[in-house]
């Protein structure tokens, strides 16, 4: 059995996705048998988001390639997520600058996408496919990938409680 508190789930489900209704849907559905059964929820929870609930959980993410600032679960999160071995690279900072502001101004919000595991390279090369989408199938993607955040994010926050 996971053997986790209401209120430490509800702060690391929020943790691992910034919308009310999904914490209240996974939440709702404990005590959970071991950390696939609360996964196998929260994917199902997650599908599809809504576009109110893709803003909702957008408000609490970073610009990609740049570090957020703060002590809160959900900022070192990130950071650790977006570390990559060519972090560092200068013109793949401008790059991936260059091409924030380009998607910001067509999609009229951040990038996202999930980073833990690709390149910066990798990353520009997905901002700029996406740049081409239309706004609906890109909507879809970030609804895609915010579940795929929020399903890595549970699988480090709880890991060592469900060991």
């Amino acid at each position: 059995m996971l053997e986790i508190a209401d209120t430490d789930l509800r702060e690391t489900l929020a943790a691992a996705l910034a919308v009310e209704r999904w914490v209240d849907d996974v939440a709702s559905a404990a005590p959970f048998a071991d950390l696939e059964a609360l996964l196998a929820v929260a994917e199902e929870a997650a599908s599809p988001l809504s576009d109110a609930e893709v803003d909702e959980a957008m408000a609490h993410h970073p610009r990609i390639g740049v570090r957020p600032l703060g002590e809160t679960v959900s900022a070192g999160l990130s950071r650790s997520e977006q570390s990559a071995p060519d972090e560092h690279d200068a013109a793949l900072a401008l790059a991936l600058a260059e091409g924030n502001r380009a998607y910001e101004q067509r999609f009229d919000r951040v990038f996202l996408i999930r980073a833990a595991g690709r390149t910066r390279a990798e990353i520009v090369a997905e901002l700029h496919r996406r740049l081409e989408l239309d706004p609906d199938t890109e909507r879809a993607i970030v609804g895609e990938q915010l579940r795929e955040i929020a399903l890595l994010r549970l699988r480090t926050l709880l890991g060592s409680v469900a060991a």
